[in-house]
């Protein structure tokens, strides 16, 4: 499985972006630009719609933020049920709205803090830009109630950065830090996962794992994980 090293094309980046607009013309367009921005520009979305396509079970987007993965789901027409929760209610709010103007079917959005515990649920799941930003203390938690909720033939996707000492991990730290500045996150990076500890977590529950980099023309040290419940 070889991630797919391009951002969606700008057309179709621009088509999801538009559930974005607000209803008025005067009124704050920064989600729209956002959202057409991140398609556009960063692999993340068809790396997981790659991983994705061969399976039908429900997914979990765990910290889905604006909702983007739903959309590009249903895009590139995958139908396969979608759950999104995120501990940013403004966030839900949007994603939910976004997700009415672009009539998404079977797509649902709800407010959830990981580090407080996990929703239920079996099928697939996406920890997309996460784990970083989540306590050291309730990674592990994290990780294994997701492993849990795989059911046969199911997926765990992680896209996130790596604690392996290179010149893109602290680029990628430098990032996230700022973003929290911003205040477009509500967190700041906490602990970026060790490749090695992930890899034999997976392989003691059983997991067949992928990693592979996900970070296209980016400079930042982004990896898809793709760990697959025989």
């Amino acid at each position: 499985m070889t991630p797919h090293p391009h951002p969606l094309p700008r057309g179709e980046a621009t088509a999801i972006a538009r559930a974005f607009l607000p209803a008025r013309w005067w009124h704050n367009r920064w989600h729209y630009h956002y959202a057409r921005l991140k398609l556009g520009s960063d692999p993340l979305y068809p790396g997981v719609l790659e991983a994705l396509r061969d399976t039908h079970a429900p997914l979990l987007d765990l910290g889905c933020g604006l909702g983007l993965l739903a959309h590009a789901l249903r895009r590139a027409g995958l139908a396969l049920p979608y759950r999104g929760v995120d501990n940013d209610a403004r966030k839900i709010a949007r994603a939910r709205e976004a997700a009415r103007a672009a009539a998404l079917p079977q797509v649902a959005f709800e407010v959830q803090d990981l580090a407080a515990g996990l929703p239920a649920h079996r099928g697939s799941v996406a920890l997309l830009d996460v784990l970083q930003f989540v306590p050291p203390a309730a990674q592990p938690a994290i990780l294994d109630g997701a492993i849990a909720m795989l059911t046969p033939g199911a997926k765990l996707v992680i896209r996130t950065g790596l604690d392996d000492g290179s010149r893109r991990a602290r680029i990628t730290r430098g990032m996230d830090a700022f973003s929290r500045l911003l205040g477009w996150m509500n967190a700041g990076p906490q602990r970026y996962p060790d490749p090695d500890a992930l890899q034999a977590r997976f392989a003691a529950a059983g997991l067949h794992a992928e990693f592979a980099p996900l970070h296209g023309r980016t400079p930042f040290n982004n990896w898809r994980i793709v760990a697959t419940r025989p």
